[in-house]
């Protein structure tokens, strides 16, 4: 039986690994360009804003839509996300894999809610805008709180997010 932090269907295999199978080719790809963010920003684990810049990376048609919508670029975000997140330079580069180990506990609950998502809008896999949407609505997520800053809400972000989902051709 799974315990409550491993529910049953789980999104990691009993080795830790990510279940590659429960995302769909762009989530994957944002999934893996935030694996390459944080090496880049010098973390020795995935965060949230790393997934947030995965997902700028590589924009699949809706994350372009919600950028449109937000009326924002989506690579001078992704700069700036970089630059506020940089550590210092680290002794050696991190060694860091889709599993579980090297994901943050925020990170885990993300993709968790993600697959949550998918699964209620009657999908099998996870896609970016699952991530997107997951990520926004996150409680004390870091990257809402960075909008928040310049005076963009959390709900505003959300909002955006399920109208461009919605209307966004696929890719």
């Amino acid at each position: 039986m799974a315990s409550p932090d491993e529910p049953a269907g789980d999104i990691f295999q009993p080795g830790g690994q990510l279940r590659l199978d429960l995302l769909t080719e762009p989530a994957l790809a944002a999934i893996q360009e935030s694996l390459r963010q944080a090496r880049d920003t010098q973390w020795d684990s995935v965060r949230s804003p790393h997934v947030f810049m995965g997902l700028l990376a590589v924009p699949d048609a809706g994350v372009r839509n919600w950028g449109e919508r937000l009326g924002a670029d989506l690579a001078n975000i992704l700069g700036q996300f970089q630059e506020l997140f940089r550590q210092e330079k680290a002794e050696n580069e991190a060694v860091l894999v889709l599993h579980r180990e090297f994901l943050s506990d925020k990170v885990i609950r993300l993709l968790r809610e993600a697959y949550a998502r998918a699964t209620d809008h009657g999908r099998a896999s996870i896609t970016p805008m699952d991530l997107l949407i997951s990520l926004l609505t996150a409680p004390n997520s870091i990257v809402a709180e960075c909008f928040e800053r310049i005076g963009v809400t959390a709900a505003k972000l959300t909002e955006l997010a399920v109208i461009a989902e919605h209307q966004a051709p696929p890719d």
